[in-house]
Parts: C-alpha cells; sequence; structure tokens
C-alpha cells in the first residue's frame, strides 16, 4: 500500500500493474523531453535581442511541427492500445469471484466449487488493534491463490461503485442491473489494499477491500 512520502507508484503485484507501470514511464519520458525542448525554445525567444523581419513563409518548420507530434502520439496510442486489449481479455480463469457492491460494504460470492457467501465491512476504529490500518482493514478479506487466473465479475446492488486495487492495476466499475468482469493474476503473496473509487453516498470512504493472496 502506499506510506508515508510515498511519491510514486505502489510496487506491482500482477503482470498487469507491472506493464501499466512500464507504460506510465515511456509516457513520462517523452513528456519530459517535450516540456525540455519547449521551455529551452521560450527561454532563447525571450533572452535573446534578434528579430526576423522579413519571415513570410516557412514549410520546412510546418512539416516538423505537423508531423512530429503525429508520430509522438503514435508512440503513445499502440503501446497504450496493447494494454487495453491485454486487460479486457479472459485468460481461461481457474476461479470466478462475483463481487456486488452496496452502500457502504462489498459482498463476495465463490460458487466454483462450493457455495460461499459472505460481507466484508470496514474495521470500525474503536475495534482495530494496533497491526490494522485506520480505514483501510476489513472484517473478512476475500483470499484467493496466487499465480492463478481469477475472474471477476462485479455488479452493485443500489448505486454506481468501483472495485479498485491499485497493486494490481484494477479498477471496475459495479453498476446497479449489468455485470462487469475482469481477469488479473497476482504474483506474490500478502495482503493487497483497496477502495471504492467512485463517490458513492455518505460512506464512500469507508468501504475497503483487501485481497489476501495465499500459496495454494
Amino acid at each position: 500500500i502506499s506510506t508515508w512520502k510515498t511519491i510514486l507508484l505502489q510496487d506491482s503485484a500482477s503482470p498487469i500493474m507491472e506493464q501499466l507501470m512500464f507504460f506510465h514511464d515511456h509516457t513520462m519520458m517523452i513528456l519530459i523531453i517535450i516540456t525540455i525542448l519547449v521551455g529551452q525554445m521560450l527561454t532563447s525567444m525571450l533572452f535573446n535581442k534578434f528579430i526576423h523581419r522579413f519571415l513570410l513563409e516557412g514549410q520546412l518548420i510546418e512539416m516538423i511541427w505537423t508531423i512530429l507530434p503525429a508520430i509522438i502520439l503514435i508512440l503513445i496510442a499502440l503501446p497504450s492500445l496493447r494494454l487495453l486489449y491485454i486487460m479486457d481479455e479472459i485468460n481461461s480463469p481457474m476461479i470466478s469471484i462475483k463481487t456486488i457492491g452496496h452502500q457502504w460494504y462489498w459482498s463476495y460470492e465463490y460458487s466454483d466449487y462450493k457455495n460461499l457467501e459472505f460481507d466484508s465491512y470496514m474495521i470500525p476504529t474503536n475495534e482495530m488493534h494496533n497491526f490494522n490500518f485506520r480505514l483501510l482493514d476489513v472484517d473478512n478479506r476475500m483470499t484467493i491463490p496466487f499465480l492463478t487466473q481469477i475472474r471477476m465479475i462485479v455488479t452493485s446492488m443500489d448505486v454506481i461503485h468501483s472495485w479498485t486495487i491499485p497493486s494490481i492495476g484494477i479498477k471496475i466499475d459495479g453498476t446497479p442491473g449489468r455485470l462487469n468482469q475482469i481477469s488479473f493474476n497476482i504474483n506474490r503473496t500478502g495482503l493487497l489494499y483497496g477502495q471504492c473509487s467512485e463517490i458513492c453516498g455518505a460512506n464512500h470512504s469507508f468501504m475497503p477491500i483487501v485481497i489476501e493472496s495465499i500459496s495454494p
């Protein structure tokens, strides 16, 4: 999870998040180069005394500032589209879990092997232990094996919610009357924390998500 003084992305716990971090770094490098180039041009224009009084046209510079941004946009769009297709792909899931958003808690249903249902509420501050995280720990965690393909089916019973775990790069809306699905694979054991990421009422910030990734 994010801790104090953390300014970077959370450590990845899934192949999808690793790819998202690579794409973030790729895009940031392009933005830094553009920022330095534009800053240098502005500085040189402001702090020199030269004037070009006979500039009527410049076909070469117009071609450059038309073609170069198009190439840059293509370099950003291609890996972005690749990631979108990877995230939408469902690869032979071993386990399907249904997540239902409520005001203001989550319900989980495991129905592949035996019918298991439970609700997951945030632990109130007055019931917390020293090892609990404030506003992030729950009474019943969603437990899944690592290195296993999981299909998550998300819906809602009342308003729009959003089931989000930053460390695995997952954010999927839970919409009333609609089933949304996403597939992911966790590549390490541990506790993964998330929260509802769609404003859903007075206690929106009090419906955390905790995944316990275990060795099967």
